[in-house]
């Protein structure tokens, strides 16, 4: 790409978009900048990247930079059928985000992680068994950096292992990494994507245009992911936890793939299904790039966990409280209910994604989950499922500060309380991150730990 002979308008100044206009800015292009919500910290940055020669587009004349402007540069956070792309689009003008800009320029050999629940933990682990293993490698896309701020760090003999989400797959097509990984596919972001089709259709991109050369990491025990050996012509290595298939499998309590035996289930630090199911698929991902076995062993075994996922941060009067906030979705909080030890006090709410929350009060009624405090814009929503489905042991309230107060109240030595949302944190909150960490706050404002 000429960038010095191209306008770029970058839309929605969030850490993509901000990684987007200084690289284009370094390289000689004319960037464009536009964000229709200018809190404190977008103020700050598209002031200092006017500073650095580009120029912001306001409401009065953003007609004329969308005529002007040659690409599109889209944020994650603005929908692929937003009145801004949909002009873009009609015109015949190129529309990518910032995964696609960097995938252009990417030397380091690319691990790509994408799926519905366990993206981060699954980076996470592959990250840290690659750097316990020698390699140099980062965590970057959907985690950590965006990929854009470390395609120049890397080089031909590094590594870069990138979490995918369904919004960025809504702007990127160009990304052919070496080992693509699906984790699961279940019910989320409906309210972005419409339907189940549309989802499961961005979640295949990641597949869809890799080469014989290259490996698709497959989760066998999901029917929809490994409907996706059909859509690939890369080498198809599955993970299960149910069957012997070909890849990563259990047997008999112990991880193998194709037969060799790697480590027991019970040496992992990690507990639950869910935590099972990220450690299969970064064997199997270490199986392809033949790292050491008894290195992949110890890496992966002593793997604690990433933040704010079933993440223990305190302790009152004999109540253990466990901070979830990435649990967004059904399925996420399911098996972070599944997970507890104890009897527990659920804290649920948020901004709606768009789910049927009987599955969820169904399950709930099948587990430890003895009271659910429901906050939040959606939690009318949530009573009604829970009264559908005779769940009665609930409490309302509107905010989370005053979810965490009522699970104190009706906790009780020896049980846990318990933040999984099934819910996106943007009523309230920037991001799951800022909810967790008041979530933690909270916690210490009474802890004894």
């Amino acid at each position: 790409m000429y960038f010095k002979g191209q306008k770029f308008l970058v839309a929605g100044i969030s850490r993509s978009g901000e990684s987007s206009a200084r690289f284009l800015l370094a390289r000689g292009a004319a960037v464009y900048l536009y964000d229709d919500v200018i809190a404190d910290n977008v103020r700050k940055i598209i002031d200092e990247l006017v500073g650095l020669g580009a120029v912001e587009v306001t409401a009065q004349n953003f007609e004329d930079c969308v005529q002007l402007c040659d690409i599109l540069i889209l944020s994650p956070g603005i929908p692929i059928d937003n009145a801004l792309p949909v002009s873009f689009r009609r015109m015949g003008k190129l529309i990518i985000g910032e995964e696609e800009l960097a995938a252009q320029y990417l030397r380091a050999t690319a691990i790509a992680v994408t799926g519905t629940n366990g993206k981060t933990t699954t980076v996470s682990m592959i990250n840290k068994m690659l750097t316990d293993c020698g390699k140099n490698s980062v965590a970057c896309g959907n985690i950590g950096e965006p990929t854009l701020n470390v395609v120049e760090k890397l080089g031909f003999d590094d590594f870069a292992v990138i979490e995918i989400s369904s919004f960025q797959l809504e702007t990127l097509s160009g990304l052919r990494p070496h080992i693509a990984v699906i984790t699961n596919i279940t019910e989320d972001h409906l309210d972005r994507h419409y339907n189940m089709e549309n989802y499961i259709f961005l979640k295949s991109k990641l597949v869809r245009n890799l080469r014989q050369s290259e490996y698709a990491v497959l989760n066998y025990d999901d029917e929809r992911v490994r409907s996706f050996s059909s859509l690939t012509k890369a080498r198809v290595v599955y993970f299960s936890a149910k069957h012997k298939t070909e890849g990563v499998y259990i047997d008999d309590g112990t991880v193998c793939y194709a037969g060799q035996k790697f480590f027991s289930v019970d040496d992992m630090s990690l507990g639950g299904e869910h935590n099972l199911y990220n450690a299969l698929a970064c064997v199997a991902v270490a199986a392809i790039l033949g790292l050491d076995r008894d290195e992949i062993t110890k890496s992966v075994c002593s793997f604690k966990g990433v933040k704010h996922r079933i993440e223990k941060v305190g302790s009152c009067n004999g109540v253990t409280y466990i901070n979830d906030s990435k649990g967004t979705n059904v399925d996420a909080t399911l098996k972070a209910v599944e997970s507890m030890p104890a009897p527990t006090v659920l804290l649920l709410g948020g901004k709606d994604k768009g789910y049927d929350y009987e599955p969820l009060f169904e399950g709930l009624k099948q587990s430890r989950v003895i009271h659910v405090v429901m906050y939040g814009e959606n939690r009318y929503k949530l009573l009604s499922a829970a009264l559908e489905f005779g769940f009665f042991s609930f409490s309302l309230c509107q905010r989370m500060n005053e979810a965490v107060m009522l699970a104190k109240c009706y906790a009780r030595s020896g049980q846990c309380v318990l933040l999984s949302p099934a819910s996106s944190s943007f009523d309230e909150f920037k991001n799951y991150e800022e909810r967790g960490e008041q979530f933690e706050r909270i916690v210490k404002g009474f802890s004894d730990e």
